[in-house]
């Protein structure tokens, strides 16, 4: 199985990369993880964020590619507990790939494309911190059906 993060934006300071990167390098060979980042699109006084949306998101589900199950990350999306998500993670190693927005949401496209969606919290997180959030928490889960000590409760 690999997952895939596809991720607006290629600019992060130096701690996001190096506690993204910490985690990527944690994954199996079995589990692999990939970042794939689509540029922003100019945001401006007067830019067009409708469309500006619109064509992260046809990037980003040209980036998917064909057969792949899409999961985005959004606020009304399901609120899974560690376990819950672990449990996920086994239903999706067969077909799993992640999808994610940028930082004014999702283009509709990419809703409709999704098969789930899934909300880390209803707060509104910097979208930088929440490449790491995701990267963990895959980690986590992964560790918890592998019975790999990572996780301890």
């Amino acid at each position: 199985m690999k997952l895939q993060l596809i991720a607006v934006g290629s600019k992060m300071v130096d701690w996001i990369q190096a506690g993204f990167q910490d985690y990527l390098h944690r994954f199996p060979k079995d589990m692999a993880f990939e970042l794939i980042e689509i540029p922003a699109g100019k945001r401006g006084k007067n830019a067009d964020l409708k469309r500006i949306i619109e064509k992260e998101g046809e990037q980003m589900l040209a980036a998917v590619g064909k057969g792949n199950r899409i999961i985005t990350l959004d606020i009304p999306g399901t609120s899974w507990t560690t376990r819950q998500l672990a449990e996920q993670l086994d239903q999706w190693k067969q077909d799993g790939r992640n999808i994610i927005g940028g930082p004014e949401g999702l283009a509709p496209a990419c809703k409709a494309a999704a098969e789930q969606s899934w909300s880390l919290s209803s707060l509104t997180m910097p979208h930088p911190l929440v490449r790491i959030f995701v990267v963990e928490s895959l980690y986590r889960v992964w560790s918890i059906t592998t019975n790999h000590p990572y996780h301890r409760e």
